[in-house]
Formats: structure tokens, C-alpha cells, sequence
């Protein structure tokens, strides 16, 4: 059994059996695991911190009131992003849908090495790298506003893929649908956030 630097286990159904064998913490310890993940997966999706952050807990609320009823079929990690996943998109549908924004006025006159990547990721067939975007904080707020006019399934799927890492196979179990279709629906959420930002070169 994995343990961590204080000797408690810290892989997720370690943790699971550690809870239904009675320690009350090893539930604790296996959100907070989560906690930051989760949150920033949710941004990301609703675009709104305060509201991200309330989701996040009520996602919490859910995972406890449902533990029991967890049977292991899917990973707690896929089970808990679902359940985080599913009540964004009920928020977001709940609110008024978002409005597209003018990149003229939000991005304003790119520096040219910001250019030159944003030209290198339009000759790639996937979205942003991650890692890159975060070295340029130009480019990162590029990216993020045009992340922002993506609707949010095509928002999530992208963020679920190429921001959290997740496998197909695991944002299939998420989103409750086929492989097959979380592929042509990344395919379509990576064209139209590719055209938002060929719209900030242009």
C-alpha cells in the first residue's frame, strides 16, 4: 500500500478503504487530493471564480452524500470530475448563455514572440500546449478569452483533454458518451478555439 511522506496511504482506493474501514480523514485527505484540480476544471468551464468556487463545494457536498453508492466501476477520480462536470453544465445552462466578446479590444497589439507562437500552434491539429501557454502571459490571456467564447461543452471538452490531461477514455466516462464522440467533438472545439484565435492575428 503507497503512503505518503507521513506514512498514510495515498493511493485513491487506499484512501476509500481506509474511510469505510472507519478514518473519518482518509475521505478528507482524498478531497482535498482533488480540491484544486476540480476548481480549476470548473473555472475554466463557467468562467466565473466565485461561482466556480461554490460549485466546487457543492461538488464536494455530492461526493459525500454519494460515497456509499460508489462501486468502483469507474475510477474516483472520473466519478468525482463527472459529478463536478455535470453540475457546472446545469449552471451554465441556468444563466444567461455568454456573450461573444470583440478580440480587437481585449487582446489589442500582440508582442511579436506571442505572434510567432500563436502562428505555430494554427500549423498544429491540436489546441495550445498548456505548458507553453503558461511560460507567455500574453498568450495566455489570448488563449483564455478565446476559451471564454467557445460554448461549454466545446469549452469543457477542451479543458477536460488538453488542460487536465485526461484520456479519451476518461472523458467518455465523464461526459457519459462515446469515445468516438468525444473525439469529433474535441475535433470541433479545437477548429472553432483555432479560428477564435486566428481572428486575434488577423
Amino acid at each position: 500500500m503507497p503512503n505518503d511522506l507521513t506514512g498514510q496511504p495515498s493511493r485513491d482506493e487506499d484512501l476509500l478503504q481506509a474511510w469505510r474501514c472507519g478514518d473519518a480523514s482518509a475521505l478528507e485527505r482524498l478531497l482535498l487530493k482533488y480540491q484544486n484540480r476540480l476548481y480549476n476544471v470548473v473555472a475554466r468551464i463557467c468562467s466565473n471564480p466565485d461561482d466556480a468556487a461554490e460549485l466546487t463545494q457543492d461538488t464536494f457536498v455530492k461526493i459525500i452524500e454519494n460515497i456509499d453508492k460508489f462501486q468502483g466501476k469507474s475510477s474516483f477520480y472520473t466519478w468525482s470530475f463527472r459529478i463536478a462536470v455535470n453540475l457546472t453544465l446545469n449552471h451554465c445552462q441556468r444563466r444567461a448563455k455568454i456573450r461573444f466578446r470583440s478580440f480587437d479590444s481585449e487582446a489589442g497589439e500582440l508582442g511579436e514572440s506571442t505572434t510567432q507562437l500563436l502562428r505555430e500552434f494554427m500549423s498544429d491539429d491540436k489546441s495550445p500546449d498548456p505548458e507553453d501557454v503558461a511560460v507567455n502571459r500574453e498568450l495566455c490571456e489570448v488563449v483564455s478569452a478565446c476559451l471564454l467564447n467557445l460554448d461549454e461543452m466545446h469549452r469543457t471538452v477542451i479543458t477536460l483533454r488538453d488542460i487536465e490531461g485526461m484520456s479519451y477514455t476518461d472523458i467518455a466516462q465523464v461526459l457519459d458518451i462515446e469515445i468516438g464522440t468525444v473525439r469529433s467533438r474535441l475535433s470541433r472545439a479545437r477548429a472553432r478555439l483555432r479560428r477564435l484565435l486566428e481572428d486575434v492575428l488577423e
